[in-house]
């Protein structure tokens, strides 16, 4: 049985419609500022359990296990340092005094204070026991910092029946505070505690009494139709819309489901249809309109992802439960058919004007002040796609017509009126009103692909016209935005560049792309004519992306050393396009007992070609070789390097570092054996060529030095 000392306490304020968008933020930040203002003042316990709840016309919390009064404390304060607390007599000081009297202790004598030490000068201390906070002093001071703290989107004054004018995010009508089953006096918004409550607008009767703190949810679901906890009636709309869909495949987006489930308190989900001429519209322009305008869940034949095609048949989540949904069904369908009409008409009205009849007006939109227009940028656009097919495709000139005409063509469509209606559809739209145009395939698809990949795990474009559109968009932007100065700071990235050099990366590396990155930058620099600065910045731009790569390297779980081994080989400046080949390469090395031993050599090696450069050939001389061990090690090297050389130029890298494993004991007795700085310039130089030569070998694939511990 629980203690009556430890009961679990409901609090809940009762408004008019919160914002749905914000409800599901309220409800949590309302729920962790009562928990986190009782938990300081010592009122929960280890077992106490927070449970949110939010409706569109309530916020509450219950917490298990709530003390009725804090256990009393033993608390050591400082009260002030000796220096300042006594005179030069040792008798007590007016501050002293005044400090005394502001910690409650006015009559304490000096002799009742500890005196210690405090660092290095002493202070005194006075160890006393506080009561511990009664529950209701707790949970007022709990609710009033809450209150005045809670996220709230835009704040709302009201004037009150008593004439009080009051701020919050909506009306408030009521007030909950429940220990078990006591009311604990408080107070918000001009309020007063008590027991009840309202349940649902139009399935629920009058007041709702809520006996006990522990009845709460089950009370306002069966006497106030109310499903009080957001998760629960998520997953009830999330179960009801899946029954409803029968063999069709739902579309439910995360941010539709949660506005959905902050619009009512009592689910009920209905099936609606529309006509359907309709589906002759892009499906995507019809999924949007019902979703953005009337909270509406379209339903496909199959998932979207696997070509699933629009029904005529739509599911609504509505807030009234009945047996007879008739009249709900029919207002719906109702209302989403001009809605409907719209797309049609908009989509009729573009079709009649081609994309490239467009591509001129684009003259008349800003893209940025310091760069032009739109129309301007598509100029660029255009010459960098074709430069980046070129470079990617060489003599294929109809992958370069293809790329121009694709960069051409991929901002036209923000110049329709469906784009107009929904942003969210540019691209998408391109892709139709391009293949109504007749232009090649590749072409069309460029007009949606080139804004992939939107985000991190997003689809790169499948097309190569799209790819080459796609990478000469987001370079475009990045190397044009940052040529202007506005590189991203802190958090700040206005212009997603971290997302745009991301983009990059990954499609360099995923789609194998041959082609240098500096040279990407450079030749995006070019089309530039005006606004950018020196083409000094680039490199930190080649840094940027670079260290977008890491961090998408680190995601893919190769670990920090391995990367840092590829990125920083010389070799690797050829390309991106076999990074994972040499991370895998590496991965496999590592685990070969030689590795340890040579990235150790290797890095030793390093430092000392860093401070002595070998002869301007870097000839190895045979007749210099004098010592065993020298000879050993240039022979070893002279039998693996043909190996090395032909793994590598077959890109089978794994393979030239296992060669490069036989070289461990003959490294290992050279710098055991052998004094590379000879006091004999020529022999010094012969052994430095020869470190050179090694070290050369050894980090064709990656540098095996960030291997070494």
């Amino acid at each position: 049985m629980m203690s009556t000392a430890q009961r679990t306490l409901l609090v809940e304020l009762l408004t008019e419609e919160l914002p749905p968008k914000a409800l599901a933020r309220l409800g949590d930040a309302f729920a962790d500022g009562i928990a986190n203002g009782l938990r300081s003042r010592g009122l929960t316990t280890d077992a106490s359990v927070v449970t949110p709840y939010a409706t569109p016309r309530r916020l509450a919390v219950s917490i298990s296990n709530v003390l009725e009064r804090a256990p009393d404390a033993t608390i050591r304060a400082k009260v002030l340092p000796v220096s300042v607390a006594l005179d030069a007599d040792g008798n007590p000081t007016p501050p002293l005094a005044k400090k005394l009297a502001a910690m409650g202790f006015a009559d304490l004598p000096v002799a009742r204070l500890e005196r210690a030490m405090d660092g290095k000068a002493e202070a005194f201390f006075h160890t006393y026991t506080a009561a511990g906070a009664q529950l209701g002093d707790a949970l007022q001071g709990a609710l009033d910092e809450t209150l005045g703290k809670l996220p709230i989107p835009k704040v709302m004054s009201y004037q009150r029946p008593d004439g009080e004018t009051v701020q919050f995010v909506r009306p408030v009508h009521g007030l909950i505070a429940l220990h078990g089953d006591t009311v604990v006096p408080a107070t918000a918004i001009g309020l007063a505690s008590g027991n009840q409550t309202l349940g649902h607008r139009f399935l629920s009767n009058g007041d709702v009494v809520v006996a006990h703190a522990d009845a709460y949810a089950s009370t306002l679901a069966s006497e106030g139709k109310v499903l009080a906890g957001f998760a629960d009636r998520r997953d009830a709309i999330r179960t009801q819309l899946l029954d409803a869909a029968g063999n069709d495949h739902v579309i439910m987006p995360d941010a539709l489901l949660d506005e959905v489930t902050a619009l009512v308190e009592w689910p009920a989900v209905y099936a609606c249809h529309f006509e359907e001429e309709f589906l002759a519209v892009p499906q995507e322009c019809l999924i949007l309109t019902m979703q953005t305008n009337q909270k509406y869940f379209a339903l496909t034949d199959k998932p979207l992802a696997e070509g699933g095609r629009l029904t005529n048949r739509f599911l609504i989540v509505s807030n009234i439960a009945t047996d007879t949904p008739e009249q709900i069904v029919t207002g719906n369908e109702r209302v989403v058919r001009p809605r409907l009409a719209d797309a049609k008409f908009f989509f009729e009205q573009d079709k009649k004007k081609p994309l490239a009849d467009r591509v001129p007006q684009l003259a008349n939109v800003v893209y940025h002040n310091k760069l032009g227009s739109q129309f301007e940028r598509t100029q660029r656009l255009v010459r960098l796609a074709g430069a980046i097919a070129q470079m990617i495709r060489g003599a294929d000139q109809n992958a370069v017509a293809l790329a121009e005409r694709g960069a051409l063509l991929a901002k036209a469509d923000l110049l329709t009126d469906m784009v107009g209606e929904f942003p969210e559809l540019q691209g998408t739209m391109g892709t139709y009103y391009a293949r109504h145009d007749g232009e090649a395939e590749d072409v069309a698809r460029a007009c949606s692909e080139h804004y992939q990949p939107r985000f991190a795990g997003d689809a790169l474009p499948a097309s190569d016209t799209g790819l080459f559109v796609a990478l000469a968009d987001k370079l475009e932007t990045l190397v044009g935005i940052w040529g202007i100065g506005l590189q991203p700071t802190g958090e700040k990235d206005p212009f997603a560049l971290r997302r745009h050099a991301l983009g990059i990366a990954r499609m360099l590396v995923e789609r194998r792309l041959p082609v240098m990155l500096s040279d990407l930058l450079n030749v995006t620099y070019q089309q530039f004519t005006s606004g950018v600065a020196s083409d000094a910045y680039l490199n930190d731009v080649y840094q940027f992306v670079l260290d977008r790569l890491r961090g998408y390297l680190r995601e893919r779980g190769y670990a920090a050393n391995e990367i840092e081994a590829v990125l920083v080989s010389p070799s690797i400046y050829l390309d991106l396009s076999d990074v994972i080949e040499r991370l895998e390469a590496v991965r496999t090395f590592s685990a070969l007992p030689q590795a340890d031993a040579l990235a150790a050599a290797n890095k030793r090696i390093g430092n000392i070609l860093k401070k002595t450069a070998p002869p301007p050939e870097g000839v190895i001389e045979a007749s210099l070789l004098i010592e065993p061990a020298e000879k050993a090690l240039a022979a070893a090297l002279d039998k693996v390097t043909p190996v090395v050389d032909e793994k590598f130029r077959a890109h089978e890298y794994a393979q030239a570092l296992s060669a490069l494993a036989d070289l461990r004991d003959a490294v290992d007795a050279f710098f055991n054996d052998v004094m590379v700085m000879a006091d004999d310039e020529t022999l010094r130089n012969n052994r430095l060529a020869l470190l050179s030569h090694l070290h050369l070998k050894m980090n064709l694939v990656a540098d095996l030095s960030k291997l070494a511990a």
